[in-house]
């Protein structure tokens, strides 16, 4: 039987958003605000950018344990970022970063793969995708389609476990999504147990939330998601399309997902409408919503992230 994990609705009020979560997102308005339009950069400069700690995230320190593993993928090869548990493996863990299909990489999240890799036990991969938009639509979601399938075909036998997970956030949540169809349509496989989907962007046409968000720079805006899309659609492709916003797909033998998102995010309402599909596909779906949450709220040090990240280790450790 499917299930709904909502909580309590007094969490979208303004009254539950503490006081250190207010000024967290007035810093990080002020930081953006006196930062350059990154729009007038080409998308490679905003990269590294990002790299020297010019965006919005604070940089997060690079894993020693981190290896990588390289794959053939559609396009050439595809470099698997691991960070392996200290022990025998208890699952394996398909990342997906994000940064809108056209910024991030495999090595910005090393802090929150470790604590996966310690605390649930999973091997944690997170996938080097292409990225827009000098390899637009299909070419991410191609090289994460073959990401899941060497987990499937070799991650398996190499890592001696099963026990498949996936996720990512924003972008990486919605890779996560387009990938678990794709294994499901193109080759018949329901590999994983669980899926970890934070602050995606679901459908592309934007939803009331990300549309209706405005000029605001917290972390993310309207300009932004629009820009993004455009990048990430540079050779063209339909809004309605699936593959593109998986909002609009076919949920069914989809496994069971935690779905995270803050109530000051701009799409928050891509989260909740995919939760609510999620169960209506019959899928247990287990909605976390953080007062005040900025978009990718996890990626800053707070008690909320904290929360949000034991939480996650928790959902994937009980993966059956």
């Amino acid at each position: 039987m499917s299930a709904l994990i909502f909580p309590d609705a007094s969490v979208f009020t303004d009254a539950a958003i503490s006081l250190d979560t207010r000024a967290l997102n007035t810093t990080i308005v002020d930081k953006l605000t006196s930062l350059p339009d990154p729009w007038t950069f080409p998308p490679a400069v905003i990269r590294e950018r990002r790299a020297r700690g010019l965006g919005p995230f604070p940089l997060a320190p690079k894993s020693p344990r981190a290896e990588t593993i390289t794959i053939k993928g559609p396009g050439g090869n595809v470099g698997l970022r691991m960070i392996a548990p200290r022990g025998q493996p208890r699952g394996i863990y398909l990342h997906i970063h994000g940064g809108g299909w056209t910024l991030g990489g495999a090595d910005q999240q090393d802090p929150q793969l470790e604590r996966i890799a310690d605390y649930a036990g999973f091997v944690c991969l997170s996938v080097e995708y292409r990225l827009a938009p000098e390899h637009p639509h299909p070419a991410g979601p191609d090289d994460c389609e073959a990401a899941a399938l060497w987990v499937v075909r070799d991650g398996i036998r190499r890592f001696g476990t099963n026990r498949l997970a996936i996720g990512g956030e924003s972008a990486g949540a919605h890779l996560s999504v387009v990938t678990m169809c794709r294994l499901r349509d193109r080759h018949g496989l329901r590999p994983f147990r669980g899926a970890n989907l934070v602050a995606g962007c679901y459908d592309l046409a934007l939803t009331p939330s990300a549309a209706n968000w405005g000029s605001e720079k917290l972390v993310l805006n309207t300009r932004d998601i629009r820009m993004f899309v455009r990048c990430f659609l540079a050779n063209g492709g339909s809004l309605l399309d699936p593959d593109i916003s998986p909002l609009r797909a076919n949920l069914a033998g989809l496994p069971p997902a935690l779905f995270t998102v803050g109530t000051r995010d701009p799409l928050i309402d891509d989260t909740l409408f995919l939760a609510a599909r999620w169960a209506a596909a019959g899928h247990r779906a287990e909605l976390a919503v953080y007062p005040g949450g900025c978009h990718a709220f996890t990626y800053f040090e707070s008690d909320m992230t904290e929360d949000s990240l034991a939480r996650s280790e928790s959902f994937l450790a009980g993966l059956g």
